[in-house]
C-alpha cells in the first residue's frame, strides 16, 4: 500500500469518526412518534374489529354453535348457485349504515364470507362500524372445501 492511499484511508477514518463523535455528543432525539393508527382494515375507529379466521376454523366454528350466522355477501346469483348450509343472504351492496335487519343482534357471533375475499372483508368492516361485537370474515366460498348447497 502506498503512502498516499494509507494516508487517504486514515483521513477517512478520522472523518467518520468525527462526525459519529459530534452525534453522539448532542442529546438524543425522542424517536418520531408514529401518528395515531386510523381505521385498520381490522379495526374501527371505535377500537372494535373483525376477525380473520381459515375457512377451516369458520367450519369448525359452526359445527360448536347451531346459533352462529353464517353471512353470505355475495349477489343473489351468486347465492343461488351454491351457497354454505344454512347461509343466509344479505349481498355486500345493500349494507350501508343501517344495520341489516337479518341481523338484529349486535352481539351474535357472524361469520362472513364471499367468492373471493374482497366482499367480506368490506362487509365486516361495515358491520364493526355500525356495532357488530363478534363478527369474523373468512374469505372466499372458492377455498371452501366443506360442500355447498343449492
Amino acid at each position: 500500500m502506498t503512502i498516499r492511499k494509507a494516508a487517504v484511508l486514515c483521513l477517512i477514518a478520522l472523518a467518520t469518526f468525527a462526525f459519529s463523535a459530534c452525534g453522539m455528543a448532542e442529546p438524543m432525539e425522542k424517536p418520531m412518534e408514529k401518528p395515531a393508527a386510523s381505521a385498520s382494515a381490522s379495526q374501527s375507529a371505535a377500537g372494535a374489529q373483525y376477525h380473520k379466521i381459515s375457512p377451516q376454523e369458520a367450519k369448525e366454528r359452526m359445527d360448536k354453535n347451531a346459533k352462529v350466522i353464517i353471512l353470505d355477501v355475495r349477489t343473489k346469483g351468486e347465492y343461488a348457485e351454491g351457497h354454505i348450509k344454512n347461509a343466509i343472504l344479505v349481498p355486500n351492496e345493500s349494507i350501508g349504515t343501517e344495520p341489516p335487519k337479518e341481523l338484529p343482534d349486535k352481539n351474535a357471533e357472524i361469520l362472513v364470507y364471499c367468492r373471493s375475499g374482497n366482499r367480506s372483508r368490506q362487509a365486516s368492516e361495515k358491520l364493526v362500524k355500525m356495532g357488530y361485537t363478534n363478527v369474523y370474515d373468512f374469505g372466499g366460498v372458492n377455498t371452501w372445501t366443506y360442500g355447498l348447497v343449492k
